[in-house]
């Protein structure tokens, strides 16, 4: 998988920002929607902490090799669908995070089955898509002409 397409893709979509601030959930996150962990040691510090660009890099990098375990581990048919298809389950899995992609049992079924008209259909139909709107469609679309 192009990995600089999909760091691309997700810097467009969920920005890229060199501080510590609350999503839209109040969660504190920096760099390329990193939701703050314990682990991290930016964990406690105030909104508005400057967060270097190298770590913002290390915890991306991080973040992507947790999705792609949790793609393989999880949907071990996708490494068979096409590169673009790859990339948008990936965009979904970081944004939603393995537990809650899984729940999209439809969508997920009908990809396994190269049904990309349904796929799409089954994406759009979540509360999701419309949490998120333009990307839902962007991706909705990526997946009904694959």
């Amino acid at each position: 998988m192009d990995i600089n397409k999909l760091r691309e893709e997700l810097e467009f979509d969920e920005g890229c920002i060199y501080e510590i601030y609350n999503d839209h959930l109040g969660y504190p996150t920096f760099g390329i929607g990193h939701l703050v962990l314990e682990s991290d040691s930016e964990h406690g510090e105030p909104v508005g902490t400057a967060v270097s660009k190298e770590r913002v890099i290390e915890c991306f990098e991080k973040d992507i090799e947790s999705v792609f375990a949790d793609l393989e581990r999880n949907l071990a048919w996708a490494s068979e669908l096409p590169e673009d298809l790859k990339l948008v389950l990936a965009n979904m899995c970081f944004n939603l995070g393995i537990t809650r992609l899984l729940k999209f049992k439809k969508f997920l079924g009908a990809l396994e089955s190269k049904d990309y008209k349904t796929a799409s259909e089954e994406m759009m139909d979540s509360r999701w898509a419309t949490q998120v709107g333009p990307r839902a469609t962007r991706l909705k679309d990526r997946v009904k002409n694959a």
